[in-house]
């Protein structure tokens, strides 16, 4: 049985370049805004036109005194860098800039194709930059997008740089936050609600007859998804009078060496530990792997399951119980409000929820049944094999 909840290119693009021309000053594509030069940050900020290049560039060369005055002088004059030259800098691109923390599996690589798939249908092309979690990295692939003069952008989650909010309201382009629905969106949000998804696992983990439910997450270090997913874990274990220890949470990298470890890790620390949930499905087979190699029988012996449905998981042996997000529609649906934006369209609904799926496999026992199900506003169920 599965229950959904409805309420889930180029490579990346360099920060700026060395001398960037000009900036708008405000909206990035706009017309009949004041330009401001390079050498206007400068003269407030009592440097030289290739410090401040430098501070964009490679601000680990300059001191933190000077980052901080250049800094200032960005946010005093509203400058936005411009890498294109000549007549190309005064018309907007057809582009979209996507920055996403890495494109290791399926999680993010089927959003992107949602992406690229849509803008390229409406006469759009995307510019792809990987942050591997930095707020500090996304920040340095925003300037460079909005160098570009991008139409539109979608970041991933709502932990950003205060630098990035701020260049990103001057720039007055149409933004999308993706993998969540809570919190105040800079702009526009597609995504799910990653704490219900981890109750409702919890809940269904209990309804197998679990009682005592480790976690394994990615670090929670600018990672708001992360923290949501555990706060839902923690909220669902209280709830369900499972056990409650500290000991139970650990964190993992995400690749299947990582995911094997933090078994053998979770379990010399709690031995009877009878289920385990890994917020990603990558971490989940690792943990399969290793207990296939120590005998653990599962799901008689440990329950396993993880979270985002990539292909292997139905594929293994036993096949993963797992949190099923709609990860093309995140892309794709993303892109579409985007388009709508950028041609002056004002869409239907600003947060658009696509809702999870727990989809039961092999590798937890099968649930009992209830009616005392959690219900966050849009619940229904459907079978799943």
């Amino acid at each position: 049985m599965a229950r959904k909840q409805t309420t889930d290119a180029p490579h990346a693009i360099p920060a700026a370049s060395a001398d960037p021309v000009a900036s708008t000053g405000a909206a990035a594509g706009g017309s009949g805004v004041r330009s401001v030069r390079i050498e206007e940050v400068a003269r407030v900020a009592c440097v030289s036109p290739i410090t401040v290049s430098r501070t964009l560039n490679k601000p680990d060369t300059v001191s933190e005194a000077t980052r901080n005055a250049v800094w200032a002088a960005i946010e005093e004059v509203g400058y936005i860098p411009n890498h294109l030259a000549g007549g190309l800098a005064s018309s907007k691109s057809r582009t979209v800039g996507l920055v996403i923390p890495h494109i290791t599996n399926s999680t993010f690589a089927d959003r992107v194709r949602g992406m690229t798939e849509v803008l390229r249908d409406e006469g759009f092309h995307l510019l792809l930059g990987i942050s591997d979690y930095s707020p500090q990295v996304e920040f340095q692939h925003v300037m460079a997008f909005l160098g570009q003069r991008v139409s539109g952008l979608s970041l991933t989650g709502t932990t950003h740089d205060e630098r990035t909010r701020s260049m990103l309201a001057r720039a007055g382009i149409p933004v999308v936050e993706t993998s969540t629905t809570t919190g105040t969106p800079i702009d526009m949000m597609v995504g799910y609600s990653n704490e219900a998804a981890c109750y409702a696992m919890v809940e269904h983990l209990a309804r197998c007859g679990y009682r005592k439910i480790g976690l394994i997450s990615t670090s929670y270090l600018n990672n708001d998804r992360t923290v949501a997913r555990r706060a839902g874990y923690q909220q669902a274990v209280k709830d369900l009078k499972l056990a409650q220890d500290p000991g139970l949470m650990i964190t993992s990298e995400i690749c299947l060496a990582a995911g094997a470890k933090a078994l053998v890790d979770l379990l010399a620390a709690q031995p009877d530990v009878d289920a385990i949930f890994c917020t990603n499905d990558v971490i989940a087979v690792g943990c399969l792997l290793e207990a296939a190699r120590r005998g653990i029988r599962v799901p008689d012996d440990i329950g396993i399951a993880g979270f985002d449905d990539i292909d292997l998981a139905q594929e293994f042996v036993p096949a993963l119980t797992t949190v099923r997000l709609r990860r093309y529609e995140v892309g794709s649906v993303s892109a579409h409000l985007l388009v709508q934006r950028i041609r002056g369209e004002t869409p239907a609904e600003k947060i658009v929820d696509l809702g999870f799926e727990i989809v039961a496999r092999a590798s937890t026992r099968r649930a009992q049944p209830t009616h005392q199900q959690r219900d966050s506003g849009h619940v229904s169920s459907r079978a799943a094999r």
